[in-house]
Parts: structure tokens; C-alpha cells; sequence
């Protein structure tokens, strides 16, 4: 049998309102209870902006690492602005953000990036934080504007031809593809050489209304997709689960998903 895989639940899988009314705490003490690796803290789940102050999030990152879980913290904020220009502030603001919290993966959006990677520039503000053990990590999101294939693959290109190959790596969004009409085992193949974190979720619905869903046991299509990107990289829960049962449901898809 293989090895099993760090499983992270992602905030959200709770409930955007429940995180919101009852704190990223109180949902990281559920995913210990689940047996997962890790919790991935959503900037934009936060009920107050005082919470994203350095002292709240080193308290939280804190008790976080007291559960015995490591942490990802995920911003909405892009790399790259609408304009294909580095987003240095942006940038600068995620990465001391995710320090304070003392994670090890810091999560942004793509953004408009078009051609030039300025990987120097990239690599210059994670050498200003000194922080080795944190990683940066770019999602393929849902919308035209950071989801298309063609920039993933530009990106990669750009800061390998620039010798910044490994400055960024990128979270694999197994079901955001569907948004952007693009077959995730083709993307898998062009992209698994820079995956550090896969998000898993299926989709239900079409167009506007597509919603995340769960993925089933027997979904051989996502075990293809899982099957072409790298095993030895953590695998995030974003699929809601059964308010009715949510230790009971975290607990069967950690299990699961470490497996699989």
C-alpha cells in the first residue's frame, strides 16, 4: 500500500458563514478531530480586519501548531493586477500575512499575468522575509482572469527561461478547470511538474450554476487526475460537507483522500 498523503481541509469546507460567525479556531479543532495534516486559514473568512493583524495571526498560527496541524494561508489577492504588472504590495502584504501565521504555504490568485514572470522581483521579496520554509503557491481560479491554461503554462515558462524555475509553485484546482472549459487531465499533464497542493473538488451544475461538489469514491476521472499529479504533495479538502454530519463526513474524506 502507499504511502498516505497530508490531507488539509480548507476553511471553507465548513461553511463560509460558520467560519465567519465562529472563528478559523474552532474549525481547525474540527479538522484535528478529522485526523487531517493540515488547515488552510481563508483571508477573506475573516469576520473582522483586525484579525489579520501580526499579532491575531501569530496567536492563531499558534494555536493552530498546538493542534498539532500546520497551516496554508490563502489570500483572494493576485500576483498579477488586471494590467499584467507584478502586484509587489500585494505580494509583499500575503507573504509577511502567512508569516505571521507561521504557514507553510502562502496562497494568491494568478491575475492578469501575461509574459514577463519578473521572477527577480518575486524571488527578491521572499529573500527579504528570510522565511525558507514558506512556500508560494499560485491557484488556477475560476474566472477568465487567472484561470485560463495558457497563462499557467506561460508563467512556468517565463520563470524557467529566467532561471527563477523554482521561486513559485502552484496549487492544482482539480475542479475550477471546469469553470474555464479546460479537461483537468490535460492540464494535469502540462502542469504536474509545478504542483505543491492540489485542491480537490467535482462540480455539480452547469455555467452560473456550477457549485463545488464532493467527489465519489468511484469518480474514475478524478482518480486519473490524482493519479497524474505528484503524490508527495498535500491535498486540500474544498468541497462543502453535510452540515448535518461535518465531523462525521471530514473524518470519511480525510481517510479517504490520504488513500486514494
Amino acid at each position: 500500500m502507499a504511502d498516505a498523503v497530508d490531507v488539509v481541509i480548507v476553511a471553507s469546507a465548513f461553511g463560509m458563514d460558520a467560519v465567519r460567525s465562529g472563528g478559523h479556531l474552532k474549525w481547525a479543532q474540527a479538522s484535528r478531530r478529522a485526523g487531517a495534516a493540515g488547515f488552510e486559514v481563508r483571508r477573506e473568512l475573516f469576520a473582522d480586519a483586525a484579525d489579520t493583524e501580526p499579532q491575531r495571526l501569530r496567536a492563531l498560527g499558534g494555536s493552530i501548531a498546538e493542534l498539532g496541524l500546520w497551516s496554508v494561508f490563502s489570500t483572494p489577492a493576485s500576483l498579477y493586477t488586471s494590467a499584467g504588472q507584478l502586484d509587489a504590495a500585494a505580494l509583499q502584504l500575503a507573504l509577511e500575512e502567512a508569516a505571521a501565521l507561521g504557514a507553510r504555504f502562502v496562497k494568491l490568485q494568478l491575475g492578469g499575468f501575461v509574459r514577463d514572470a519578473h521572477g527577480a522581483a518575486i524571488a527578491d521579496q521572499m529573500q527579504r522575509l528570510q522565511r525558507t520554509n514558506l512556500r508560494l503557491v499560485v491557484e488556477n481560479g475560476q474566472l477568465e482572469e487567472g484561470g485560463s491554461l495558457a497563462q499557467f503554462t506561460g508563467l512556468f515558462d517565463a520563470l524557467s527561461r529566467e532561471g527563477f524555475a523554482d521561486v513559485l509553485g502552484m496549487t492544482f484546482d482539480i475542479g475550477n478547470w471546469a469553470w474555464r472549459d479546460v479537461e483537468p487531465l490535460g492540464a494535469a499533464d502540462l502542469l504536474a511538474a509545478h504542483v505543491d497542493y492540489v485542491h480537490c473538488k467535482t462540480t455539480v451544475g452547469e455555467g452560473a450554476r456550477r457549485f463545488p461538489a464532493a467527489p465519489a469514491a468511484d469518480d474514475a476521472h478524478f482518480a486519473a487526475v490524482l493519479d497524474r499529479l505528484p503524490r508527495n504533495v498535500p491535498r486540500g479538502i474544498e468541497f462543502p460537507f453535510d452540515a448535518s454530519r461535518i465531523d462525521v463526513d471530514a473524518a470519511r474524506y480525510v481517510e479517504w483522500l490520504g488513500h486514494a
